[in-house]
């Protein structure tokens, strides 16, 4: 097994079209939606998260022949870590530019982007809108977890990492990664539990 996988390695890196959607392209619904759970704010406006994600696997690419992985596993974890050292690569220039918000437009929303096909591409139209709507309810109270919490449900959950690639990732214990991620999933159930005042009677 993790012979075929180095094999699988070697054949990305080398261009072979087959091995990098198996490794890349297969994983790139979920580090959208991992990359959109972890960009806010004014980041959001001036990064697009598809192309953040394409940039995180061409960089992932670039170094693929040079890296070593024990399996599949350690490769998400590996790709998931490059993707947030790119969100915070993201942040701090920008923050460095000092650029005019007042300059700086909106990015469009694509509703045909690479995150939509993977999550609503075998929807209806109407059951499309009600997946976006809780999808942003999801990413709302997502970013109201405590970092930790909202770090470790996304690797878990969205990532699909162990606990021990996420303790391993994080310099924590497992036991640690445990506790973060039971409550961040209850906090979260909890938040999204709660009634929108404007709805309330």
């Amino acid at each position: 097994m993790a012979h075929d996988f180095e094999t699988k390695i070697q054949a990305a890196a080398s261009g072979d079209r087959a091995a990098y959607d198996d490794l890349f392209a297969n994983n790139l619904p979920a580090l959208v939606a991992f990359l959109r759970a972890k960009v806010g704010g004014e980041l959001a406006h001036r990064e697009s998260v598809s192309d953040l994600a394409q940039s995180v696997c061409r960089e992932v690419l670039r170094d693929l022949a040079q890296l070593e992985f024990r399996g599949e596993e350690q490769f998400r974890a590996y790709l998931f870590l490059q993707a947030t050292r790119k969100v915070i690569d993201r942040y701090r220039y920008h923050k460095q530019e000092m650029r005019d918000p007042a300059r700086v437009e909106p990015l469009p929303t694509d509703t045909a982007d690479v995150a939509e096909r993977g999550l609503y591409g075998a929807l209806t139209p109407s059951r499309v809108v009600g997946a976006k709507e809780e999808l942003t309810r999801v990413e709302q109270a997502l970013q109201l977890l405590p970092e930790a919490q909202r770090d470790a449900v996304l690797l878990s959950r969205i990532a699909g990492l162990g606990y021990q690639e996420i303790a391993a990732q994080k310099g924590i214990s497992e036991a640690a990664v445990r506790g973060l991620v039971a409550r961040g999933l209850a906090r979260l159930a909890g938040l999204l539990g709660q009634v929108d005042p404007d709805t309330r009677s």
